[in-house]
């Protein structure tokens, strides 16, 4: 039996208007407008950064290598994140992660300009940007109730998600033509000075004050939260299952490189266009997220993670680049939806003060998980092939939605006188 309530449904699905409802916010007006600019400068380095990674190694592993290095922390130290974002003010947390991010960028593009960079540095950058994400991640979704409130959350989540794909057409577009025009190291300079938007936002923001939370031991804190998940079968599934989906099918992502080198046979623009379809098909998805009916939200997950597989299997068998963009939209429309309902699920169901240690669990299981698979595959790809890897991964993420289907089943025999999670 659980102790968070259940999702209830509305009489008709969110209309498109009431996406823009959530615009009456101040708070979330400049934080919109700071992270979209930010955003567009992160996929700029994203792509530039595997592309100078592949160029310097021409080694699928290494592309999994630096993916590792990026995203591991989140899955060490996001659970102890979560656990300070509920106890600090999380605007002035993100001030900090933000400004350390641009450090980061900073870095990277000096030693780039410089011509002196090496993969070592290039990998120890990313996993300096891990150890900012696992703090930044958890508080800036947690963040979102803070905008915008209960009611106008779901939304939220919904245009969170428009914002960032909207980056992610955007901004892997742009690095493209600047790689093959201007190199990696504009590329990095571009994002640095990016994150100057989402920091004058953040600190323009305005809030009332907040009534300070008794904080008891930070052990005890991440044990109670490690319970809550667990207790709750809605948090707990869907948690699972975006981990599976995570470590095995959208890992395929930092691989992209070495799909458009080695079995498209294109340069970085071609690259730049594989993303730009990823944005694509995901920006969709982020819309229907916020059509779908909240009666439907839960089965979501396991209906966009079959899709997502499926789609990923036929994408690893193209060789033709205007074919494997198209087989992009459905690929990232699923893995859009997967995230984004399991997101909006575990934040309609958790209590506000499980929040951000519960949203950190989200953190870990679907940014935290995907280093694991990027080793994973990339280390298979470059024994068989990235192809045959990616299609392991598919199936894998298959797999995995009919097992949380039958888990699903079995929760709507509940026995009489307990109530679903």
């Amino acid at each position: 039996m659980s102790d968070t309530p259940p999702i209830e449904a509305p009489l008709q699905a969110p209309s498109a208007l009431a996406l823009l409802r959530v615009f009456r916010h101040r708070n979330y007006r400049l934080f919109f407008s700071g992270q979209l600019v930010s955003l567009m400068g992160t996929w700029i380095t994203s792509v530039a950064q595997g592309w100078l990674v592949y160029t310097l190694t021409h080694s699928p592993l290494l592309l999994g290598v630096t993916s590792f290095a990026g995203q591991i922390p989140v899955f060490f130290i996001s659970s102890f994140a979560g656990m300070v974002s509920d106890r600090v003010d999380r605007r002035k947390l993100l001030v900090l992660t933000q400004g350390l991010a641009m450090l980061q960028a900073a870095t990277l593009a000096t030693l780039t300009l410089m011509g002196v960079i090496q993969v070592w540095e290039i990998v120890a950058l990313a996993l300096f940007k891990g150890f900012v994400n696992a703090f930044d991640v958890p508080t800036r979704q947690a963040f979102t109730i803070d905008m915008v409130g209960r009611e106008d959350l779901r939304n939220a989540i919904s245009l969170n998600s428009v914002m960032f794909n909207l980056a992610r057409v955007v901004g892997p577009t742009i690095a493209g033509v600047l790689v093959a025009t201007v190199g990696e190291g504009l590329c990095f300079t571009i994002d640095a000075v990016s994150y100057g938007a989402v920091l004058i936002s953040l600190l323009m923001m305005q809030f009332a004050p907040r009534p300070r939370r008794e904080a008891g031991h930070p052990l005890r804190e991440l044990k109670e939260g490690f319970a809550y998940v667990w207790r709750s079968r809605e948090i707990r599934v869907s948690l699972m299952l975006i981990a599976v989906c995570s470590a095995f099918g959208a890992s395929y992502i930092p691989l992209l490189p070495a799909f458009a080198r080695d079995v498209l046979h294109e340069g970085s623009q071609g690259l730049g266009l594989l993303y730009g379809a990823i944005g694509c098909g995901a920006l969709v998805g982020a819309y229907a997220l916020a059509r779908i009916h909240d009666h439907h939200l839960t089965r979501t997950p396991i209906i966009a993670a079959s899709a997502f597989g499926l789609s990923l299997i036929l994408f690893s068998h193209s060789h033709w680049l205007p074919l494997s963009m198209v087989l992009l939209l459905p690929t990232a429309f699923s893995l859009m939806l997967l995230g984004g309902s399991t997101n909006t699920i575990i934040q309609t169901v958790s209590s506000e003060h499980m929040r951000g240690r519960v949203v950190a669990f989200y953190a870990m299981g679907f940014m935290g998980m995907m280093p694991w698979g990027s080793l994973l595959l990339g280390w298979i790809g470059s024994l068989i092939g990235v192809s045959d890897a990616v299609t392991i991964g598919g199936a894998v993420c298959i797999l995995a939605a009919i097992a949380a289907h039958f888990d699903r089943a079995k929760q709507t025999r509940v026995i009489p006188g307990e109530h679903r999670a």
